[in-house]
């Protein structure tokens, strides 16, 4: 009898968890992270965060260090308490375990992984692929008239370390496709701290108030210039601006935005108007336009749309229209609002003439790969791919390596890591060229991977 299948997706930010069993796909939610209260000089460890009230000046101590996994007794430590009876109330020892790991994975990684789930916590079997590979079980691209995915999708996957394109083909990922942007959302909170901090107060402390300034109040511009000429014109007192009033936890109150329309409907109260706020200009649109022109702060990389454009031009030729028309956004930045837009208006005009260009967003891109690998999980290729608690004790990480390699399509041999660079640009602004006539300059750096 099959064991009950645990599946978590462990993101560097979050942790999306839940059972297979489950007739819902919506995952509990937990902080990866542990974290240190200052006011109350409490550790909150991962989903113990839902009893903190006070978030001002945290410290966090993360087990993801650069997109990868390197503190193992961090993670340890979130996993116990998540596993415990106060959260997924899970018993390892009784459960098959689906997990997702990171695009690139290093092989001592994957080593460290293999043991840590049979030797520490003895699941009876597991499988782990990164969370590009779950997506076509799941339901990103369905539409009215097709309930399956394409053959030949690309999923934009922009999360808390770094944002990658994807290209998958029936199923498995094409690794010599696989580009890498080093922007991500932890990336863009830095960035946003960093800002703020200059202009109006020091906030390089206040990870998690910036984090909720960015989520609430930034977005991507369709016309950079023109917003930004708009915001030096009249810095105070635009369509623009907004104020994000900063919270008080003394008195549970959370920060919260208010917009000129809404001092213009009514007079503030002398309570309200001494409340210190954060007065978010240009700040709203120019921190997230990094995704699009990551060399406005130096980062001598493409933006997101050439990336795409790149990824697809190293595909099969005959293949290329079907990837245009398939491209998947999922990870946190991509809520960012007018992301969708903007990205397709830009690709449109990198992609052949001929070629259709569509992109899918999901409802909840933060957990689109834990439904993919939900549904994964309910499929009987699962079996296929587990590997059993007896199979590695006999034949070691190496059964791992050879089931887990195939289940993400890697060929024998290695696969390239480009991390996608340069870009033609113009006054300091991406002059936008066709792939068929890629730019002479900035060609991706190249790696291999296991």
């Amino acid at each position: 009898m099959a064991c009950p299948v645990l599946v978590l997706d462990n993101g560097a930010s979050t942790i999306k968890a839940g059972y297979a069993s489950s007739e819902s796909d919506a995952p509990m939610s937990i902080p990866n992270a542990i974290v240190r209260s200052k006011a109350d000089k409490k550790m909150y460890i991962g989903p113990d965060m839902i009893n903190c009230h006070d978030y001002f000046a945290l410290h966090y101590r993360l087990p993801f260090d650069r997109g990868y996994l390197t503190d193992w007794d961090t993670e340890k430590a979130i996993w116990d308490l998540s596993f415990s009876k106060s959260a997924l109330s899970a018993d390892p020892r009784e459960l098959s375990l689906l997990v997702t790991e990171p695009y690139f994975n290093l092989p001592a990684i994957k080593d460290t992984y293999d043991q840590l789930i049979f030797e520490e916590y003895e699941f009876q079997s597991y499988c782990r692929g990164s969370p590009a590979s779950f997506i076509p079980y799941g339901v990103l691209f369905n539409e009215n008239d097709r309930h399956s995915s394409p053959e030949c999708m690309l999923i934009v996957d922009s999360g808390f370390s770094f944002t990658h394109v994807v290209p998958l083909l029936s199923g498995k990922i094409v690794w010599s496709g696989v580009r890498r942007i080093d922007v991500g959302g932890k990336f863009l909170t830095n960035q946003l701290k960093e800002v703020i901090s200059y202009r109006h107060y020091n906030m390089m402390d206040q990870t998690y108030i910036v984090n909720d300034i960015k989520e609430k109040c930034c977005y991507v511009s369709q016309s950079f210039e023109s917003d930004l000429l708009t915001c030096r014109n009249n810095p105070r007192n635009n369509k623009i601006v907004q104020e994000y009033v900063l919270p008080d936890f003394s008195i549970n109150r959370l920060g919260f935005v208010r917009t000129s329309a809404d001092k213009s409907t009514r007079a503030l109260s002398d309570e309200e108007a001494k409340m210190p706020v954060v007065y978010m200009g240009n700040e709203r649109f120019s921190v997230p336009e990094l995704l699009f022109n990551p060399s406005d702060i130096g980062l001598e990389q493409a933006g997101l749309p050439e990336t795409i454009a790149h990824s697809i031009s190293s595909l099969p030729q005959d293949l290329q229209g079907m990837f245009w028309a398939n491209i998947g956004l999922i990870g946190g930045n991509v809520m960012f609002p007018g992301l969708d837009i903007r990205l397709r208006a830009e690709l449109r005009q990198l992609a052949p003439v001929d070629s259709d260009v569509r992109t899918f967003k999901p409802r909840d891109p933060i957990v689109q790969a834990y439904q993919s690998a939900w549904a994964f999980a309910k499929t009987p290729h699962l079996q296929g791919q587990l590997v059993t608690r007896a199979e590695y004790l006999e034949f070691g990480v190496n059964i791992c390596r050879r089931k887990f390699g195939e289940h993400d399509g890697q060929v024998a041999g290695g696969a390239e890591l480009a991390t996608a660079s340069g870009g033609d640009r113009t006054g300091g602004r991406r002059r936008i060229s066709r792939p068929n006539n890629p730019p002479t300059k900035g060609k991706p750096e190249q790696a291999t991977s296991e």
